[in-house]
């Protein structure tokens, strides 16, 4: 791997690592640009060549995902935890959950029950396909 490569995915990483970090605050595609040093055209077709969904696209996801903890391990509102994963709205949350799960946050936590499986083997399972 050329050291020009191996620059581009550290760059990808880092910004990637600021949307694990900070997934509940207002990421926009210019300020995750300015994290990886980069411009905002170049940023979203090297994050998606790098790994496979736009950063918008990556950005949902994870917030989805920890959407789905929280309704499956706590008794909060979907409404609460829609604020809390960072979404504007708990009408483009439902929509996005259930784009990205395939049922909405409330089917989804009334199928899901917490288990006693160690959350790293339940993260794997539940996970959503991109």
């Amino acid at each position: 791997m050329s050291s020009a490569t191996e620059d581009t995915n550290r760059r990808m990483l880092r910004a990637r690592d600021a949307m694990d970090r900070a997934y509940a605050q207002p990421l926009d595609v210019p300020a995750l640009a300015r994290i990886a040093h980069v411009s905002q055209a170049h940023f979203t077709r090297t994050f998606r060549a790098t790994f496979g969904e736009t950063p918008h696209r990556y950005l949902q996801r994870r917030r989805v995902e920890r959407a789905m903890f929280l309704l499956r391990e706590t008794d909060r509102s979907v409404t609460d935890i829609c604020f809390e994963v960072g979404f504007g709205s708990p009408g483009t949350f439902s929509r996005t959950f259930s784009d990205i799960v395939g049922r909405s946050p409330r089917a989804y936590r009334k199928e899901a029950a917490p288990t006693g499986v160690p959350t790293c083997f339940t993260m794997a399972w539940t996970r959503p396909s991109a």
